[in-house]
This record gives C-alpha cells, sequence and structure tokens, in this order.
C-alpha cells in the first residue's frame, strides 16, 4: 500500500501514485471529474499479484475498494468444506466490498486477483471523514454503489431464472 511516510511527508512515489490513481478513477461515471478529485485525496493505492487474496470471507471490514485495473474473482463458501463458487468476476470501474462496508458485518465473500490489479481503498474512517467535509462526494459515491449493488441484483435475477 502507498500512502505518507512516517514522519507525515507524502513522498513523490505516493504523490504519482495519487496522480495515477485520479486518472484510473475516469472509470466511475458515477463521480463528476472534480468529485473523483476529492475521492482521490481520501483513497489509498494498493497492488495485487495474481492469485494474491484481498480478503477472505468472515475477516473483518475495514475499507471498500474500487478496481482500477486488472480482474478480480469473488468466491462463495458452500456447505461443502474447502469448497467455494465463483459468484462474480470484476474488472476496472467496480466496486468491491461495499456489503460489509457499510453493514459492518464481516466478508461475505472472498477476493483473488486473477492477474495483476490496482485498486484504490477506502477506510470507514476515511469515508466518515468525506461525509462530514463533503457530503456530496459522499452521497454521489453511495449512490453510485448502490447503481452498482443494483445492477448485481438484476443480473442475479436474471441467471436464476435461466435455471429454471
Amino acid at each position: 500500500m502507498i500512502g505518507p511516510s512516517d514522519n507525515g511527508q507524502v513522498d513523490p512515489a505516493h504523490r504519482d501514485a495519487k496522480a495515477g490513481m485520479l486518472e484510473k478513477l475516469g472509470g466511475l461515471g458515477f463521480l463528476g471529474e472534480e468529485e473523483r478529485a476529492v475521492l482521490a485525496s481520501y483513497l489509498d493505492y494498493r497492488r495485487l499479484a495474481e492469485g494474491e487474496v484481498l480478503w477472505e470471507e468472515k475477516q473483518p471490514a475495514r475499507y471498500l475498494a474500487l478496481l482500477l485495473a486488472g480482474r478480480l474473482e469473488i468466491k462463495k463458501d458452500t456447505e461443502f468444506p474447502g469448497k467455494q463458487v465463483v459468484v462474480g468476476v470484476y474488472g476496472p470501474g467496480a466496486v468491491v466490498g461495499e456489503l460489509s462496508f457499510f453493514d459492518g458485518a464481516p466478508r461475505a465473500v472472498t477476493v483473488v486477483a486473477l492477474e495483476q490489479a490496482e485498486l484504490a481503498t477506502l477506510s470507514r474512517e476515511r469515508f466518515s471523514s468525506l461525509e462530514a467535509q463533503h457530503p456530496d462526494v459522499a452521497a454521489a459515491l453511495s449512490r453510485g454503489v448502490l447503481l452498482a449493488l443494483a445492477s448485481r441484483l438484476k443480473q442475479a435475477y436474471e441467471r436464476l431464472a435461466a435455471i429454471f
């Protein structure tokens, strides 16, 4: 993860990563350019190697992630020990971890990078600050997350109907 140095100064690598992240946030069509610029200052940057686990089911949820590049596989444990089912594969522009982020419950799924991935993460603490300092941006982000959830739910209905 890239963030400020221990002495509180922002190093050039952090500044460059933030600039690159802002450019990649363009995939979040539900946010305007100014909103993305504000949001970027609240985000951290993270890279995952192929096969790296972002989080496992039942872990505490401390942040949500915006996928900037790469693909993530979303897996759910089944009733059979050690067996999982793939419930989604997400690409750039996807928001992951939003359910547990907002309801405070443990992670509902395991997330694994299918290839090298770049993410912007937003902690609960920083989201609270965003709400207090830029409520319009926090509301726009929340609306975008709701739109993503609605789309996923519609897709799930279609898949379920196709089975029967």
